[in-house]
C-alpha cells in the first residue's frame, strides 16, 4: 500500500544509482523501453541522492516495520479509527489467493506499490516480466533483495514502458493511493496497452467508498506524514471504473479476499476475461532465494 500526491507537477526523473554487481549507473535510455525492461543493468536501490517523495509510507514507523519484516502497524484517520495492516503477510512468500491473481497475469506486468515485493518475486521466478514500483526505499530494498526488479517512484511519475505493460496490479489495498480513484485508474489506464488488465483488490464486504487523510502509526505511537487514501468496495469501485471507461471482465475472492478483473472499454472488440494459466515465458524459473530472477523481453 502506499499513498502518492495526486494533481502535482511531474518532477524530474530519478536516477537509479550504481549496480551493485558492477558500480556503474546506468543511463536513461532516449526513447521509452519495452515493459519488463529496465534502462541499463538490474536496478540497484535508489541513494541518498534520491529526491524526496511526498514523505508517504518512506519514513518511520513503515520503513522500520519493513526492515524487520514485523508488526504491529495500523493506518489512522484523524478521528483516531484503526486500520490493521498485514505486514507480515506481505512480507512473507505469496500465498494462494496471491497465486490466483498472478496466474490471470497477462504479458509484463507492472506492480504499483509493490511493498516488500512478494508478487515481484513470485513472477520473476516464474520466469516472467515484471517490475515492482513503490515510494517507498525500504520497499525497493527488500524487493531487490529478493531478486526482484523495482524502482523508487510514484505510479504518477514517467514510468518505463508506457502504454505497453500487459498487466497492472493495484493489490493490498493500493486502489487507494492518492485518494482518488478516478484519478488512479486514469494514470493505470495510460500505463497499459489497449488491450491489457488492471486486477485491483477491493475491501471485502459492504459497499464501501472512503477517501480520508491517513498516516501510519505503531504499536509504540510512533507516526509517518500524513497523505490522502481511499478504500473501496467492489461496487464502488466498478462506478470509478465504469465513469472512467473500463469493464469488469472478471471477480473473485480467494482466501477471504476480494479482487476484481478490468479492461478498458474499446469499440472494436468484446471485452475478455483474463486468461485462466499465466503466459508461459521461455525463459528458465529461477528461485529467487538462489540466483537473482531477470526481466527480459
Amino acid at each position: 500500500m502506499r499513498g502518492p500526491q495526486v494533481g502535482v507537477a511531474p518532477r524530474p526523473e530519478p536516477r537509479p544509482h550504481g549496480d551493485p554487481d558492477t558500480g556503474r549507473t546506468p543511463r536513461e535510455p532516449d526513447r521509452p523501453t519495452e515493459p519488463g525492461t529496465l534502462p541499463g543493468p538490474r536496478p540497484a536501490l535508489p541513494g541518498g541522492d534520491a529526491r524526496p517523495y511526498d514523505g508517504t509510507w518512506s519514513a518511520d514507523p513503515y520503513a522500520r516495520a519493513l526492515r524487520t519484516g514485523r508488526g504491529p502497524l495500523f493506518l489512522r484517520r484523524s478521528d483516531g479509527w484503526l486500520l490493521p495492516l498485514e505486514l507480515e503477510r506481505w512480507c512473507a512468500a505469496a500465498d494462494a489467493a496471491d497465486l490466483e491473481v498472478l496466474r490471470r497475469c497477462e504479458g509484463a506486468v507492472l506492480d504499483v506499490g509493490c511493498g516488500p515485493g512478494r508478487l515481484v518475486a513470485a513472477l520473476g521466478a516464474r520466469g516472467r516480466r515484471v517490475l515492482g514500483i513503490d515510494v517507498s526505499e525500504a520497499a525497493v530494498a527488500r524487493t531487490v533483495a529478493l531478486g526482484g526488479q523495482a524502482l523508487r517512484r510514484s505510479v504518477f511519475e514517467s514510468l518505463p514502458g508506457e502504454g505497453r505493460w500487459g498487466t497492472a496490479l493495484l493489490i493490498d489495498g493500493n486502489v487507494g493511493i492518492g485518494g482518488d480513484p478516478r484519478a488512479l485508474l486514469d494514470r493505470t489506464a495510460q500505463l497499459l496497452r489497449p488491450e491489457g488488465l488492471l486486477i485491483a483488490e477491493t475491501v471485502t464486504g459492504p459497499d464501501l467508498d472512503e477517501r480520508v487523510q491517513v498516516h501510519v502509526t505503531d504499536a509504540r505511537g510512533a507516526v509517518g506524514d500524513p497523505f490522502p487514501w481511499a478504500r473501496l468496495g467492489t461496487p464502488a469501485l466498478l462506478r470509478h471504473a465504469a465513469r472512467s471507461g473500463w469493464v469488469s471482465v472478471d471477480q473473485w475472492t480467494a482466501g477471504g479476499r476480494s479482487f476484481v478483473a478490468l479492461r478498458r472499454r474499446t469499440t472494436k472488440t468484446t471485452a475478455e476475461p483474463p486468461k485462466s494459466t499465466a503466459v508461459t515465458s521461455s525463459q528458465r524459473a529461477r528461485n529467487p532465494s538462489g540466483d537473482r530472477p531477470v526481466a527480459r523481453p
